[in-house]
């Protein structure tokens, strides 16, 4: 699992996933990975931008994320999605769960 975690304005922290899935063959190692890069830091920003498929598994992972984040009173929020997995999440109806921006920058905005 490829991640690199970035610390950019505002004090955000920006986690690149490097993966095209995000699915039940990659989740435990995608939470283990982020538990690492994440720490105690309350204002985390997804890029997507390289993902482009997400299942079930990965959809679970993402909202283990944001349940960790919320009970730190932080915010994991989601940016850059492909228009596939944008599409899934509409579908889900996890664009009303997830704060999702269409670039990194909106999404480091965001928090200031």
């Amino acid at each position: 699992m490829e991640l690199k975690g970035i610390i950019e304005e505002n004090d955000v922290l920006v986690i690149e996933l490097r993966e095209d899935n995000l699915d039940a063959s990659n989740v435990r190692e995608f939470k283990d990975a982020v538990q690492a890069v994440m720490h105690e830091r309350t204002r985390v920003v997804l890029d997507m931008s390289g993902v482009k498929f997400v299942d079930s598994s990965g959809l679970g992972a993402l909202i283990s994320c944001l349940r960790q984040l919320n009970a730190r009173r932080g915010d994991f929020k989601l940016c850059a999605m492909s228009t596939t997995v944008r599409a899934l999440f509409e579908l889900m109806r996890m664009h009303r769960v997830f704060n999702i921006h269409e670039t990194r920058q909106e999404a480091i905005k965001s928090y200031a």
